[in-house]
């Protein structure tokens, strides 16, 4: 039975593995080991870890569990004073405790999938770890003589050296998934889909084909990701589509469309029923509510209000090869086709750019800035230079 809290050792297995820090912390496809289990028990009602490890790999333990649960941690060499505080602040109804003693994943979605394992996770009573709490306190003779081991019938599979991680990598994902499937996520097919064990999905979000989620990613309901998208940490806004397009660190409002083939990098904050269509590349780009940027446009280091439209082509010229510069548009203005914006640049609210002008001065508001060579015809070029 998996209790509250729970007690994770990382040992220090470098010098068997040969690797440059813990197994538990060693990278399965694209997320340490300890962040799998971690977030699987956190999934499963566990609120609360202790994390005994080497001081030097504390932070990356640290940054494997979820943020919203209360985390204590202590170096591997005198853990039973803090193990005492971190067990008698426990709620009182809380009598089962789950122990960790080395390399393990957690699969309560999953029937069986081995036996025979050695055991590595154990659930101890809180009272009897409390008063076995002394200067002469062993944990291993502790569970040897009081835990109940927690093997494959408890969905705990204790990982015994890094040969068993590709074997692990394929049960950890259909675990996930099975989890996101049966709170009401739709998911086209499991088998090219990938979400990393941090990222939360809200129940009505449909995953299509080669979705890959990552890192602190957030999805809303409704939303729909993919074909062939990645998001990482980012929030996605309920209703949102991200159709065959990369999103990362940043935010996607509700019901704002991003692609197909858009790439919005870090810092972009897309308001609610934004469009960034085809072929464009957004990098720290503020766009208000409903505006429109539908192809073929790159917005770098740009603030934009609501109701804006950036016809085809449209590029900001923010970097001057010393330093980035941006660009301010005002609420409801309208840049043409071909446009190139140089910055540092302000638009006024209610402007108009004609197309094909190269704007490197400020447009006031609801003014026509035009910058582009008047057109000539010259009458009956065409016949007197055929050869």
């Amino acid at each position: 039975m998996i209790g509250m809290s729970a007690v994770i050792f990382i040992p220090d297995d470098t010098a068997k593995t040969g690797y440059p820090q813990p197994l538990m912390l060693q990278s399965v496809m694209g997320a340490p080991l300890l962040a799998w289990l971690a977030n699987a028990l956190f999934d499963s009602g566990v609120g609360r870890f202790f994390l005994v490890c080497h001081d030097r790999y504390v932070e990356a333990a640290r940054a494997c569990l979820p943020a919203e649960a209360e985390v204590m941690t202590t170096m591997d060499s005198d853990p039973a004073d803090l193990l005492h505080v971190f067990l008698s602040t426990a709620e009182d109804a809380e009598h089962t405790i789950t122990v960790v003693t080395g390399p393990a994943v957690y699969l309560p979605q999953l029937a069986p999938q081995a036996a025979g394992r050695f055991p590595r996770v154990y659930g101890v009573s809180r009272e009897e770890l409390m008063q076995a709490l002394d200067e002469h306190f062993s944990f291993a003779r502790f569970l040897l003589d009081n835990g109940s081991p927690m093997n494959e019938e408890q969905a705990m599979y204790s990982v015994a050296s890094p040969a068993e991680l590709p074997e692990i990598a394929g049960l950890l994902q259909r675990n996930r998934l099975l989890a996101l499937a049966r709170t009401g996520v739709e998911i086209y097919d499991a088998s090219s889909c990938y979400v990393e064990p941090s990222v939360r999905v809200a129940p009505g979000a449909r995953l299509l084909p080669g979705t890959m989620l990552r890192g602190k990613t957030v999805i809303g309901e409704e939303a729909v990701i993919g074909p062939w998208s990645v998001i990482d940490d980012s929030v996605i806004g309920a209703r949102a589509v991200v159709n065959a397009s990369q999103v990362r660190e940043s935010r996607v409002g509700q019901d704002a469309v991003v692609g197909p083939y858009a790439s919005v990098r870090g810092g972009c904050e897309l308001g609610r029923s934004v469009r960034a269509g085809s072929f464009v590349e957004l990098k720290n780009a503020r766009l208000g509510e409903n505006t429109q940027v539908p192809h073929l446009a790159y917005l770098g280091d740009t603030e934009s209000g609501a109701n804006c439209n950036f016809g085809c082509g449209v590029a900001t010229a923010n970097f001057d090869r010393v330093q980035k510069h941006e660009t301010v548009v005002g609420e409801g203005a309208f840049i043409g086709c071909n446009t190139a914006l140089i910055a540092p640049l302000q638009v006024g609210s209610g402007a108009y750019i004609g197309a094909g002008s190269t704007i490197t001065e400020d447009v006031p508001a609801q003014a026509l800035g035009i910058a582009r060579a008047r057109q000539s015809n010259k009458k009956e070029w065409a016949a007197k230079h055929k050869k």
